[in-house]
């Protein structure tokens, strides 16, 4: 079964010029039960985050301070959150969700997070909406309980990883993978394993055959035992951020062949949804959607 991690508190400590995107974390399981694609045993709540999973990723100092809500008006001007109880909250239950959902992966080849893909959060500070980094923390989970050796983070968001490639640079055993718009944020951009910066309005044609080309050898040299997917909709070119030209079918495709790869390959995948910000709520809902309904017919 499909299991997917969400909770109501996902969208909740935001203030009005920041809900409309974040609107999506409500309708996309409403869109899910309504069409039939999911029921309600595919979802689950997850648990509360144990700090020690969370300090095998982020500094001890910035956590703290973090979860008792005392970052500076300097560390918190990056992050673009304003701060409160229940977001610290609310980023605990993310990351708690993404470690909770590889062992759905482990078990069933695939899991999904409503939220995450919190790729900015570094070790010691946040950016961007990112204040804890969701898949690194649960790389780092698979890598300390020896549930996995060797692990590949696919990250195909609009925006580069800065967070995710810093936190495991000269990590042998993690690969960090970007596809991202090369002028787009952020501006200074950190060195993943591999990075593939795409010029503004790159079509569905261009991007897909690179990634087509480039994935499937990334996986045979590196061999990865788990994979983390973070599969942005902000590469749509409906998207106010994204700078990129992908349509719905494009995305729909590029999930398609991730998703089959990682089947064929028999390797475990957890997928968070990372960005969408598209004008139209219905162009952020259709191509989250189709992730979800992918997952099923792929998988189950």
């Amino acid at each position: 079964m499909l299991k997917i991690a969400f909770d109501k508190i996902y969208k909740h400590p935001l203030d009005e010029n920041h809900r409309f995107p974040m609107i999506k974390y409500d309708l996309i399981p409403e869109q899910l039960l309504r069409e039939n694609t999911c029921n309600q045993d595919n979802f689950f709540i997850p648990s509360k985050l144990d700090d020690y999973n969370a300090l095998l990723t982020h500094d001890k100092d910035y956590y703290e301070r973090f979860s008792s809500l005392e970052l500076t008006k300097k560390e918190l001007r990056p992050i673009g959150f304003p701060m409160s109880k229940e977001l610290v909250v609310r980023e605990k239950k993310i990351a708690q969700g993404t470690i909770e959902c590889v062992k759905f992966s482990i078990k069933n080849g695939i899991s999904m997070n409503i939220a995450g893909g919190t790729h900015h959060a570094f070790k010691d500070r946040g950016e961007a909406f990112c204040m804890l980094n969701d898949q690194a923390i649960a790389t780092n989970y698979l890598l300390n309980n020896n549930l996995a050796n060797r692990i590949m983070i696919v990250d195909l968001d609009v925006h580069q990883g800065n967070g995710t490639a810093s936190i495991f640079k000269g990590n042998k055993n993690v690969f960090t993978l970007s596809f991202h718009g090369e002028k787009n944020y952020p501006f200074k951009k950190e060195q993943s394993d591999l990075d593939i910066g795409f010029p503004d309005n790159t079509n569905d044609k261009f991007y897909l055959n690179k990634l087509q080309d480039v994935l499937p050898k990334v996986i045979n040299e590196f061999e990865p035992d788990f994979l983390f997917y973070l599969s942005g909709v902000d590469v749509l070119e409906s998207d106010k951020l994204g700078r990129l030209a992908l349509t719905i079918n494009g995305c729909k495709t590029r999930d398609k062949f991730v998703l089959e790869l990682c089947k064929k390959n028999k390797l475990p995948v957890q997928i968070s949804m990372g960005g969408g910000y598209s004008v139209s709520i219905k162009n952020i809902l259709e191509a989250h959607s189709n992730t979800y309904r992918l997952a099923q017919e792929i998988y189950f």
